[in-house]
């Protein structure tokens, strides 16, 4: 969908891997979202993404790769499960679980015995970690369980001049997060669902994905509360919004909605953004909508429910633990 991707300098590229290898933050495009990236190898490095978040220690990161070539470097057991998702989804927004590799930081794993690796293709992202030339850990570009960044605007939104380079790619393509899928067990399993769906990974894998288990590793996004607004967040069918949004405003309160139709009511006191109706489309906008609906000074934003489908797994995911983050019905 990002057909007009900016193209940067190579001046600017080699000073931000020169950033990179000096052990500062830079924050860079990715084809899902925005990345505040730190040197995978450098321990000093890593705890500054932890700060500059508020991010909990034990919470994993994912390290950035530009090659394959590279995986031997961060992990010791790559089964072949990896070889086939790597050569059919890489570079692209799936993460693969790994057995870590023993000179991987725990600040990097969590303190696990696993490490998650992922290939990005936007080309900002691949020039840079061509020039840098080692691993990228790289969560998302935004403060702690708050909505991801798609834009670099986004990115200095959450950070101000706390990160000093911010690589500006554009508008993000896929606009949530990668699938994870854990390749540490003995079937490959489901950790977080991206826009790479189960029954893709399954074609090609020819064996189902199995869901995560108790002692499964914990991975980037799995918490219950995560992607959230400040304001307030519900869930409900259409009928519904428009029932509550009635209600609110009679109660003199703001409403903010984010529907899946374009028949807005005519009221007052609401804002209201028509999401695009495909899928794809939706991921694509739902953080930018999240974030001007934030912004709009409501008391409540209510969603209305995406189908039950496989095509909007990830965007459900999403949702439900930005409603759960969001703080809930309680606060209206």
């Amino acid at each position: 969908m990002n057909s007009a991707v900016p193209s940067l300098p190579a001046a600017k590229i080699a000073e931000a891997a020169a950033q990179l290898k000096a052990g500062e933050l830079v924050a860079f495009p990715t084809e899902t979202v925005y990345g505040l990236g730190a040197d995978a190898s450098n321990a000093d490095a890593v705890r500054k993404v932890f700060a500059a978040k508020g991010r909990p220690a034990d919470h994993p990161l994912i390290v950035h790769i530009a090659d394959t070539v590279q995986l031997a470097n961060w992990a010791r057991e790559i089964p072949q499960a990896v070889h086939t998702l790597a050569q059919k989804f890489w570079p692209g927004p799936l993460t693969l679980v790994l057995k870590r590799h023993p000179n991987v930081l725990d600040a990097v794993t969590g303190g696990q015995d696993t490490v998650a690796i992922r290939m990005p293709s936007h080309p900002v992202a691949q020039a840079l970690l061509r020039a840098f030339g080692g691993g990228v850990a790289a969560p998302s570009a935004n403060r702690f369980g708050r909505v991801s960044s798609t834009t670099a605007a986004h990115v200095r939104e959450e950070f101000g001049d706390t990160v000093a380079c911010v690589l500006d790619g554009g508008a993000t393509d896929v606009g949530i997060e990668s699938t994870i899928i854990d390749c540490s067990g003995e079937a490959p399993a489901l950790l977080r669902p991206g826009m790479i769906t189960p029954q893709q990974i399954e074609a090609v894998l020819g064996a189902p994905v199995a869901v995560p288990l108790a002692g499964s590793p914990r991975a980037s996004g799995m918490l219950d509360k995560h992607y959230a607004p400040q304001t307030p967040l519900m869930q409900m069918e259409g009928d519904l919004v428009v029932e509550l949004a009635h209600s609110l405003v009679r109660q003199g309160k703001r409403v903010a909605v984010l529907a899946r139709t374009r028949l807005q009511p005519l009221l007052d006191n609401l804002i209201w953004i028509a999401a695009p109706a495909d899928a794809a489309g939706y991921a694509h906008d739902l953080y930018a909508n999240l974030r001007t609906l934030d912004h709009a000074g409501c008391d409540a934003i209510l969603v209305e429910q995406p189908p039950d489908e496989t095509l909007w797994l990830a965007i459900r995911d999403r949702l439900n633990r930005a409603a759960a983050g969001s703080g809930g019905a309680e606060n209206v």
